[in-house]
């Protein structure tokens, strides 16, 4: 269905500044939002962001007197029970950070705009966790995976993803048969109803639709203030003024006390904090402390990010490309294929920017967890290979492609533990980040999901950092 016959029904947009929200925030709030891949700050400017949780990194982000700071859990990379103990960690650690700081603490779980991840553990974890670490139980679940910048928009309670105007339920994509985290519905009260094993019932599921949300924050709170507590609330959004409504309503129920519990994708924080759209990073917003050659990795296996990987070689035939074989990194060849690649790489880059990309195979395991382990056995060969370049020849900057590989990238092969999210490189999608310290200081890192984008998207950010002025 197009997008237009999709929308035709629906009330007139609104007009609402972030201004507005930002205003309307208790000053003293801030915002621990749990990224479960580093994709999620794609869509924010200059807030901290953290790979590690310890009492200082938490004091530190704090500090900054940020309304929002994002800890970089990577749980969609983990098996459940890992998943449910770092989320159980972030949550203690943060709510003593908060109370040290003179804060309050409300907790945001972001997930994938495309519905792949632990859900509802990590909610549920979340709210068992901020009830024992002493915080105030959340009045509400409310599930915004919109992200309309990159075509998902929801709309009467059904999840789209939005190409060249057509709109298709997501649940009918690519996206749905994803071996861990798959699923078959696109209406969010059935795909609630799914992945919780009918413990939630679709009829239980309140649906925030654009004719209450359009009508204004006292139509939001009518919906919103009789529900029991613990009430899973699913939300349609179609733009950003959308989600800045819901949030004046959230802010308005959390000043009666009744707080939410978010499970969001990328955009709603920026919405929810009142922060504006920002202008996409420019070269010269770009400080370089080296001259090489700049490192492009690309571990993602999603058609979306095929394409782009097959833009940039087109668009950039100079660019030397070194490819790492899937079935070697898990393979008993593994290191001897590693060491032949990572002495080609540091060669390579001395005179250019280098690709680096696994091969386009997708090799699923028996099951969830075994597809889990061998993506995290390849996805560690690109650490390793990171790690070598680093040491050897410190490249100009970084591009990490896909979910699980820009996650491993920055915390392990660049061990950026503290950075701050400078802004996006397209218009609301793809982030680069600061780091704060440590051995990849000065060197800019770009976190680029593998399933955002155009086909050139990733040739015009590679663009942006590669060419000198």
């Amino acid at each position: 269905m197009h997008v237009d016959e999709l929308l035709a029904g629906a009330p007139a947009p609104l007009t609402i500044a972030a201004a507005e929200v930002a205003a309307a925030i208790d000053p003293a709030l801030v915002q621990i939002v749990l990224d479960d891949d580093p994709t999620g700050t794609q869509s924010v400017a200059d807030l901290p962001v953290l790979t590690r949780w310890e009492a200082e990194d938490l004091d530190w982000a704090l500090a900054t007197g940020a309304p929002a700071v994002y800890v970089l859990t990577n749980t969609r990379s983990l098996d459940e029970a890992d998943a449910a103990d770092r989320n159980r960690e972030v949550v203690a650690v943060a709510l003593a950070a908060a109370e040290r700081a003179g804060r309050r603490a409300a907790f945001v779980s972001r997930g994938d705009s495309t519905l792949r991840g632990h859900f509802p553990l990590e909610t549920d974890v979340l709210r068992e966790a901020i009830v024992a670490g002493g915080g105030a139980e959340p009045a509400l679940t409310v599930l915004v995976p919109a992200f309309p910048d990159a075509g998902r928009i929801t709309v009467g309670g059904v999840h789209h993803w939005v190409v060249d105007g057509e709109a298709t339920p997501v649940g009918e994509t690519a996206f749905a048969g994803d071996p861990t985290f798959g699923f078959r519905s696109s209406d969010l009260r059935d795909w609630v109803e799914e992945k919780t094993g009918g413990r939630i019932r679709r009829d239980d599921v309140v649906a925030l639709t654009l004719d209450v949300i359009r009508a204004g924050t006292a139509a939001v709170l009518e919906v919103l203030r009789p529900l029991p507590v613990g009430t899973v609330v699913v939300v349609d959004v179609v733009d950003e003024a959308d989600m800045r409504q819901v949030a004046l309503a959230l802010h308005a129920l959390d000043r009666e006390g009744a707080s939410a519990l978010l499970r969001v994708g990328p955009p709603y924080p920026r919405a929810h904090i009142g922060q504006e759209i920002a202008e996409p990073v420019r070269a010269a917003d770009v400080a370089f402390a080296n001259d090489r050659g700049g490192l492009v990795v690309v571990g993602s296996h999603v058609p979306l990010t095929t394409r782009q990987l097959e833009t940039l070689r087109a668009e950039r035939p100079e660019t030397a490309t070194i490819e790492l074989d899937v079935r070697a990194l898990i393979g008993a060849e593994r290191d001897a294929h590693l060491a032949e690649r990572t002495a080609a790489v540091a060669r390579a880059i001395e005179d250019g920017t280098v690709i680096v990309h696994t091969t386009r195979e997708r090799i699923d395991g028996a099951d969830g967890d075994a597809s889990l382990e061998i993506a995290r056995r390849v996805s560690s060969g690109v650490v390793e290979l990171v790690q070598r370049v680093l040491e050897a020849a410190p490249p100009r900057f970084v591009v990490a492609k896909g979910g699980i590989t820009s996650s491993d990238v920055a915390s392990e092969a660049l061990r950026i533990r503290r950075a701050r999210v400078v802004g996006p490189m397209l218009p609301g999608i793809v982030s680069l980040w600061q780091p704060d310290g440590g051995p990849a200081d000065g060197i800019p890192y770009v976190v680029f999901a593998g399933n955002v984008g155009d086909a050139d998207s990733l040739a015009r950010v590679v663009a942006t950092l590669a060419d000198r002025p």
